[in-house]
């Protein structure tokens, strides 16, 4: 099979109408999304060495979102015992969710992860933010209108993230440093196909610049 060459990909999406730019709103939120231990201790099921990079970028734009003034919401992941309560999603990747069972400590942050004490934590327990969870109208109370967003993973509980917050009627703004996947592939495929449907792909300098002017 033929690689597609990166330019012609673009030229096809966009000429098309897709790849077009949202651009940040007036009031963002940053959404770190399972940052749990299970990604980044060597040896759980979840671990891969990719994982590290996308955490400390996230950390980083935590640390921005603090200076400047901006709400901070941290998703975690728990399910029952036997997973009765994650469905169908716990019967297609079993061992995987056995790291958020209750009481597992694989499925508490990172130590590199600080959660401040104005910062916002959500539990959930299916790929998106926004499934079963108080998220939405969390932002919509507070009058968030962009969610700049990182987390792990990229083809999974980001992605799922990011296309509910277009959902939702929010800016999905998805930090490329600040995600991280098992593979390249799935990596750059999906942040591809969020930034020419649901959203807009930045770098985190371009997020840490944005949050900067806010400052004020």
């Amino acid at each position: 099979m033929n690689t597609p060459n990166p330019e012609m990909l673009d030229l096809n999406y966009s000429s098309t109408g897709f790849n077009s730019r949202l651009g940040y709103g007036k009031k963002p939120a940053l959404l770190l999304i399972d940052l749990a231990e299970a990604y980044f201790r060597e040896g759980t099921p979840l671990y891969h060495p990719r994982f590290q990079a996308a955490l400390e970028s996230c950390v980083r734009l935590q640390e921005q979102a603090h200076a400047c003034g901006i709400p901070v919401i941290l998703t975690r992941v728990e399910i029952s015992k036997g997973g009765a309560d994650c469905g169908i999603f716990f019967k297609k990747s079993t061992i995987p969710m056995l790291c958020f069972e209750e009481g597992n400590p694989l499925g508490d942050f990172n130590p590199l992860v600080k959660v401040g004490p104005q910062d916002m934590v959500v539990t959930k327990r299916y790929p998106s933010s926004f499934f079963a969870t108080p998220l939405g109208p969390m932002l919509t109370s507070m009058g968030i209108d962009t969610l700049i967003m990182g987390g792990v993973s990229t083809s999974g509980c980001v992605r799922a993230s990011a296309l509910d917050t277009c959902q939702w009627g929010f800016r999905p703004i998805v930090v490329s440093e600040a995600c991280g996947d098992r593979h390249e592939g799935p990596h750059e495929a999906n942040l591809f196909d969020i930034n020419a449907k649901y959203g807009d792909v930045v770098t985190e300098a371009d997020a840490m610049n944005y949050m900067a002017t806010l400052k004020a």
